[in-house]
C-alpha cells in the first residue's frame, strides 16, 4: 500500500505547477538498502521501470530490479532480474539497467555486470510478456556494451542506435563517448570509434534527440562542470566535435528526449557541484535551453541519474534516484510547460 508521503507534492511550487500531474514513490520499501540508476519504459503493457539495487554501489550482492504498473496504475513488488553470479562461483556488482522497447520486438533489458565501469562487461535479457519473464542473460560481444546509462533510439530503418562511453582505468581516466548500432535486435553489432580523448572534455553517458531528417544531437555528463553537445549529420554513423553547453553538471548523470511536438527536454541537476536540485529544461532547437521545473532542491541531498520519456498518450514520465533510498515517479504534460530563459548558465528565480 502506497504511504500517504508518496501522494504529497513535494514542494509548494511543484505542487502549484499545472504541468505535473502526478508525483509518487515506485515502492515504501524494498529488500535493498541502496538503490541507483532506474530506467522507465513503455510496453504494449503498460510501463515498465527497473534500477540496481543492493547494499551499497559497486557491492558483489548489487542486482538489477524490475517493477511494473499494473491496470490500476499501481506498482508491482521489485523483482530481481539479474545479478553478476558467474558459473566458478564469484560474484560482481551489475550497474546501470537500460530498458528499451523496440518496435514489434520483445522488451530489451541492458545491463552491465563487473567489478568496476572500466573492468564491466555487457549483457541482454529479452521478455515477450511486459517484463513479467525474462530470457537468459546474452553476454554481450567484446567491446561493445550496449546503451550505458540512457535509452537507445529506433531509427527509420529500424536500426537501434545505443549511446554509450568508455572509461579507462588509466590515471586519469579518460572518459568518452561513441555510439554502437545494431540492426538484428542485438544479435549483430557495429560500433563507432570514440568521439574525442576523453581527457580535454572527459564526457559519459550520452542521450540521443532527433533534430530533423538525418541530423540527431547527443547530451550529456562531463567532469568539466558542464553538459555536453555533439550533432551528427547522418543518423549517427558519424559525429562533429564535442563541445560544452552553458548549462551546469555536477558530474552527474542526465538525460534528454525528443517529443513528438519536436520539442527537447533535458532532465538534469543544474548545479556545477552536489545533486541537488533536479530541473528540467526545454529547447526548441537542441541547443538554447529554458528553465521549466525544479523537481528537488533540498540542499545537500540527492536526486540523481534521472530517465525521461513520452509515452504514446503524449504524456511525459521521469523516474530518478530519490537519496538513494527510493525510486521517484513524476507524471507531467509537456503542453502545460511554461519556461525562463536561461541566461549564461543562471537558472531564473
Amino acid at each position: 500500500m502506497k504511504s500517504l508521503l508518496a501522494l504529497i507534492p513535494f514542494s509548494l511550487s511543484l505542487a502549484a505547477d499545472p504541468a505535473i500531474l502526478k508525483t509518487e514513490y515506485i515502492y515504501d520499501e524494498g529488500p535493498y538498502p541502496s538503490i541507483h540508476a532506474t530506467t522507465i519504459v513503455e510496453t504494449p503493457t503498460g510501463l515498465v521501470t527497473a534500477w540496481f539495487g543492493g547494499t551499497a554501489e559497486k557491492n558483489p550482492d548489487v542486482c538489477i530490479w524490475v517493477s511494473r504498473q499494473l491496470p490500476d496504475g499501481k506498482w508491482t513488488e521489485s523483482v530481481e532480474t539479474a545479478n553478476g553470479a558467474q558459473a566458478d562461483g564469484t560474484r560482481h556488482p551489475t550497474w546501470n539497467p537500460v530498458l528499451f522497447q523496440p518496435k514489434d520486438a520483445p522488451l530489451m533489458l541492458f545491463y552491465k555486470v563487473g567489478p568496476s565501469p572500466s573492468t564491466w562487461w555487457g549483457e541482454l535479457k529479452n521478455s515477450t510478456d511486459g517484463g513479467k519473464t525474462w530470457s537468459a542473460a546474452q553476454k554481450l560481444p567484446k567491446g561493445i556494451f550496449g546503451p550505458i546509462k540512457n535509452k537507445p533510439v529506433q531509427l527509420a530503418n529500424g536500426d537501434i542506435l545505443c549511446p554509450t562511453s568508455n572509461e579507462t582505468d588509466t590515471k586519469p581516466s579518460a572518459w568518452a563517448i561513441y555510439f554502437e548500432r545494431t540492426a538484428d535486435l542485438g544479435k549483430t553489432w557495429t560500433r563507432t570509434e570514440l568521439l574525442h580523448d576523453g581527457l580535454a572534455i572527459s564526457a559519459i553517458q550520452p542521450s540521443v534527440l532527433f533534430l530533423g531528417g538525418n541530423k540527431l544531437a547527443a547530451v550529456g555528463r562531463t567532469r568539466q562542470s558542464k553538459v555536453f553537445q555533439i550533432t551528427s549529420e547522418d543518423t549517427g554513423k558519424t559525429w562533429g566535435e564535442i563541445s560544452l553547453t552553458e548549462l551546469p553538471n555536477p558530474n552527474s548523470g542526465t538525460d534528454a528526449v525528443t517529443l513528438a511536438d519536436g520539442r527537447h527536454l533535458l532532465i538534469y541537476n543544474h548545479t556545477a557541484r552536489g545533486r541537488s536540485p533536479l530541473n528540467l529544461a526545454v529547447s526548441k532547437d537542441g541547443k538554447t535551453w529554458e528553465a521549466a521545473l525544479v523537481f528537488e532542491n533540498e540542499p545537500k541531498k540527492e536526486y540523481s541519474y534521472p530517465t525521461i520519456i513520452q509515452t504514446k498518450d503524449g504524456l511525459v514520465h521521469i523516474t530518478y534516484t530519490w537519496q538513494r533510498k527510493k525510486v521517484k515517479h513524476i507524471v507531467l504534460d509537456p503542453a502545460k510547460l511554461t519556461t525562463k530563459p536561461i541566461v549564461n548558465g543562471q537558472w531564473p528565480n
